[in-house]
């Protein structure tokens, strides 16, 4: 089904999903929210350990204290090792994301039968890495592009740019247009279907961002400086311009009674 535009993504909004993307994907985290929600509201890390046969407590300890640094968890003393931890509000309203996840995965990545925190997790995996989303967005635009084009939109050296791409299609991501040597890259039915994903992360990220506080029109975005401007927008115009995909309108959320739980927020409801 596609994907009708409302909000297009523009290359700061790519990398603020990026950055997004990159606190949620470290390992265990998905799984350490999980248990917190269902067996909190507040847990010491001994207590969290316990959930967690195969990892050490001390491993649980600093996946923890990377997670408070992230706000995802927090704790009232800040240097008493046996405060417990809770659940910020970022991550207590990491549901519509987890679910477009696992939505996203289960019909496009990987069909057989799985947890849906390990589902969640592969599919962090495989969209955390740097430039990824931006790649995405710059496919998304123009369809197809081949090597030396994306990186230069990219302002990446052709072999970073390479190893990128070849990471991306390793993850059902992107694809070569034909078996040609230089052929161009296009995305995947995956990668096209990923509008729902990058619209809850958006909304989640602007949710809890401390620099929220004031929307900037389209109008006001621009790259990162002006000479990578003047570069992107002459290569952008070597290139025509199909529909966008990031287009999804945004979901409204419902607002949620005062007195159900913090695991209700974490329910996947397929």
């Amino acid at each position: 089904m596609s994907i009708q535009p409302s909000t297009p993504m523009s290359t700061t909004d790519a990398q603020r999903t990026e950055a997004a993307l990159r606190r949620l994907a470290p390992k265990w985290t998905t799984h350490i929210v999980h248990t917190v929600a269902k067996y909190g509201p507040e847990m010491r890390v001994s207590d969290v350990a316990q959930h967690f046969p195969t990892l050490s407590q001390s491993y649980v300890s600093k996946r923890l204290a990377t997670m408070s640094t992230d706000s995802l968890v927090a704790r009232d003393g800040e240097f008493d090792r046996w405060a417990p931890y809770r659940l910020s509000s970022a991550a207590r309203t990491l549901g519509p994301v987890y679910r477009a996840l696992t939505q996203w995965s289960s019909d496009h990545i990987d069909r057989t039968p799985q947890g849906r925190y390990d589902r969640v997790e592969n599919a962090l995996h495989r969209l955390q890495l740097t430039d990824t989303t931006e790649t995405v967005r710059l496919l998304s635009e123009r369809g197809s592009l081949r090597l030396t084009h994306l990186a230069e939109l990219l302002d990446s050296p052709p072999p970073v740019a390479a190893a990128r791409l070849t990471r991306m299609q390793a993850d059902g991501l992107v694809a070569r247009a034909d078996n040609r040597h230089g052929a161009p890259y296009l995305l995947t039915d995956a990668g096209r279907a990923l509008g729902p994903v990058y619209t809850a992360l958006q909304q989640w990220e602007h949710r809890h961002s401390v620099t929220a506080a004031r929307a900037v029109p389209a109008a006001e975005r621009t790259l990162a400086s002006p000479a990578q401007s003047v570069r992107t927008a002459a290569a952008l115009r070597r290139s025509p311009a199909p529909s966008a995909l990031f287009s999804h309108p945004p979901v409204p959320q419902p607002r949620v009674p005062a007195g159900v739980t913090p695991a209700t927020s974490f329910s996947y409801g397929r």
